[in-house]
């Protein structure tokens, strides 16, 4: 799979207060009907079959519509999406030959398709993680030395 299969949302492109009334109705009827495990849809004026999405569905429609409402952009990826090497190095706002050292020091596991490597969406994540608590196990140590150096 060359390209992302992502779905993007461009800050402001849909009515933030349309999405903050209908983010409210629906986080409303999460919270009344808890134990459901599918969320039934009809048209306000009643409609003769309606939809039924997975609960889990509509709470990241939920999470897309909070966004909106404040005006911000949302993009959706699928965990299994496989990125080219400058997507990934976007992902991480790093470069692409960074990102390609990182992937032949076996810090992100890829896999080639002739000779173009793919990162999974997953997997740039996982790293994501790892690297992000070495930054904060690195600080925490950093303020403990100053705090014993009184710095």
């Amino acid at each position: 799979m060359t390209d992302v299969q992502a779905k993007r949302v461009q800050p402001g492109s849909i009515d933030a207060e349309m999405a903050g009334r209908a983010v409210r109705r629906i986080k409303d009827y999460l919270m009344r009907s808890r134990e459901q495990p599918t969320i039934r849809v009809v048209g306000e004026h009643g409609a003769e079959d309606p939809l039924i999405l997975p609960r889990e569905a509509v709470s990241l429609l939920a999470f897309i519509l909070a966004h909106a409402a404040e005006g911000r952009g949302v993009t959706v990826i699928p965990s299994h999406a496989e990125l080219t090497t400058q997507q990934a190095a976007d992902m991480l706002n790093v470069s692409r030959p960074y990102l390609i050292k990182l992937l032949e020091e076996g810090e992100i596991p890829f896999r080639l398709v002739g000779k173009h490597r793919r990162v999974t969406y997953e997997d740039l994540q996982e790293y994501k993680r790892r690297d992000d608590a070495k930054r904060r196990t690195a600080a925490d140590q950093l303020a403990a030395l100053g705090q014993e150096l009184g710095i």
